[in-house]
């Protein structure tokens, strides 16, 4: 987001914030991924609700009128902030909710102590789907409906992950919102790195690393970034030796594969 959808952020996380902490984070993360798609679905809705003509209360007042009996308190209250909160294209309302969901579910997670698990296991499943071409299609393609995604979802990983994974990759499998799966599950895990202002990184490896290499890689990357990192680390046979790792934007490639390709470059050069 850019110059005045990025204030209107942090206004509208503030006063989430002040009512997320007495809420029901799961409930809470359900209703504004609702609120987010219903914004999608209803063109008009969204676009009078985005006003910038329209005064903030007014505005406030009509989600309010929309939404009272039927989603929380703590809803109405983050969605009403929302509309009343100016946004430089009328597309940022429903990316802020639908955000906030995450963030909901991501404090869910950790008040189970399952912050850790939620950012394994979205990575996990992205590598599972990369594998499964056909899972791929049944997940992203038109040919099955949104609750029969949320059906193979439970049959493939209902009981086995934490509750706040399966509703996040619900959301993504249901409402992509133009994303890509790959796309989705990387924002989803970059917000819940964000809940304990971590850096992700991403360690494509030829081998399996043990407890005690990720604990000193761990280490490493904190102290040359300056931020707690954490890890996901990818078993390729590609690499050769040693390894690569991406966070955001910036690759360390220790790989002899990686070396190989520098020496490529500079003799084509």
């Amino acid at each position: 987001m850019r110059g005045l959808s990025r204030a209107s952020l942090a206004e509208v996380e503030e006063r989430f914030n002040g009512v997320a902490g007495a809420a029901d984070l799961g409930t809470l993360a359900d209703e504004l991924f609702a609120v987010a798609d219903l914004f999608d679905r209803e063109h008009g809705l969204r676009r009078s609700l985005s006003d910038p003509s329209v005064p903030a209360a007014q505005k406030a007042q009509a989600a309010r009128v929309l939404l009272d009996g039927k989603v929380s308190p703590a809803t109405v209250s983050t969605v009403e902030s929302a509309v009343g909160a100016k946004w430089s294209r009328a597309g940022d309302l429903p990316d802020v909710l639908e955000r906030l969901g995450v963030v909901a579910a991501c404090a869910e997670a950790e008040s189970q102590s399952r912050l850790d698990d939620v950012e394994d296991e979205l990575f996990r499943f992205g590598r599972i789907v990369a594998a499964s071409p056909d899972l791929r299609r049944a997940l992203t393609g038109p040919s099955l409906p949104a609750e029969g995604k949320r059906a193979l979802l439970n049959e493939l990983i209902g009981g086995k992950v934490a509750p706040s994974t399966l509703r996040l990759l619900a959301q993504l499998v249901t409402h992509s919102r133009g994303r890509s799966l790959d796309g989705g599950l990387e924002e989803f895990g970059g917000l819940a790195a964000e809940q304990r202002q971590r850096l992700v990184a991403v360690v494509r490896s030829a081998i399996a690393l043990s407890e005690e290499h990720k604990q000193r890689l761990a280490a490493w990357l904190r102290a040359s970034f300056g931020r707690d990192v954490h890890l996901n680390v990818e078993v390729d046979p590609r690499v050769l030796g040693g390894f690569s790792i991406r966070i955001g934007d910036e690759i360390i490639d220790t790989s002899i594969a990686g070396r190989i390709e520098e020496v490529r470059r500079r003799l084509a050069g």
